[in-house]
């Protein structure tokens, strides 16, 4: 008859009685933790979602008065363009009439 293998005296593992009733609350409690943290992150999310769409808002606002504002500009450079050249335009006719010349040479010239 063969050996058996291994010792006689090794200690056996006696198995402890586990406590579910216990692990049960605690992984309860986490739950309404992570629960309670979600619900406080949404609510938090929510804040900031609602705040992002005022600041949007006027930033569009901002970018129209900006445009209108931009457009004013131009039209009042071009304006005092135009005013400059005619203004220029009559300092040359004057130039040339008080030079002596006729109101027909000047209108050739300016052709």
């Amino acid at each position: 008859m063969p050996r058996p293998k291994g010792s006689k005296n090794k200690p056996r593992n006696v198995k402890a009685t586990v406590d579910f009733a216990a692990q049960i609350t605690e992984k309860q409690a986490a739950k309404e933790a992570a629960t309670a943290e979600i619900a406080s992150i949404t609510a938090n999310i929510d804040a900031l979602k609602a705040d992002l769409k005022t600041k949007k808002a006027a930033l569009k606002s901002i970018d129209k008065e900006i445009a209108r504002i931009e457009a004013k500009k131009i039209k009042a450079e071009t304006k005092a363009a135009e005013s400059a050249k005619k203004a220029e335009a009559e300092d040359v006719l004057k130039k040339l009439l008080a030079s002596g010349m006729t109101a027909d040479e000047i209108l050739e010239k300016l052709k």
